[in-house]
């Protein structure tokens, strides 16, 4: 199960993929995502690179490691998560240039087993029609950062 949105923003590709490859950041643009922290001495995206992503949702806090899997400068960045080493999620990250600035895909594959995905999606919440929400919000929230004047 896979799932894309996209956005076109006035601003290069450059200042849009600093900002979706800075953790803290992208902590203030996704309704899930609280930020996150390099592990084992990375200081930034690169391939093979590890981060903990903290996130939280109706007051449960978790938090995931992700591996950067892609990481091409201004227009790929691609890292899969995993929860105790069980695969969980693949977010991708596109940037590609468009009339006037850029147009930025982000995209989400659902890595889950059958098991895992029945506990996830317990209570009525469904992974994915959440997921469709929160990309929305992040793309428009990465959209108004990356447009509002620099001071």
């Amino acid at each position: 199960m896979s799932y894309s949105d996209s956005i076109d923003i006035e601003s290069t590709p450059e200042k849009v993929f600093a900002i979706v490859t800075d953790l803290p950041a992208m902590g203030q643009l996704s309704p899930e995502n609280d930020g996150g922290e390099w592990l084992n001495g990375a200081t930034g995206p690169l391939v093979g690179a590890k981060f903990n992503g903290d996130n939280s949702r109706s007051g449960d806090k978790w938090t995931t490691v992700a591996t950067v899997k892609v990481c091409d400068p201004p227009t790929s960045f691609v890292f899969d998560i995993s929860w105790h080493r069980l695969p969980i999620a693949r977010w991708e990250y596109h940037v590609e240039v468009a009339p006037g600035g850029c147009r930025v895909t982000e995209s989400w594959t659902d890595r889950r087993n059958t098991l895992l995905r029945k506990q996830g999606d317990s209570d009525g919440f469904v992974r994915s029609e959440f997921t469709k929400d929160s990309i929305r919000q992040t793309l428009e929230k990465l959209k108004a950062h990356c447009e509002q004047p620099e001071s």
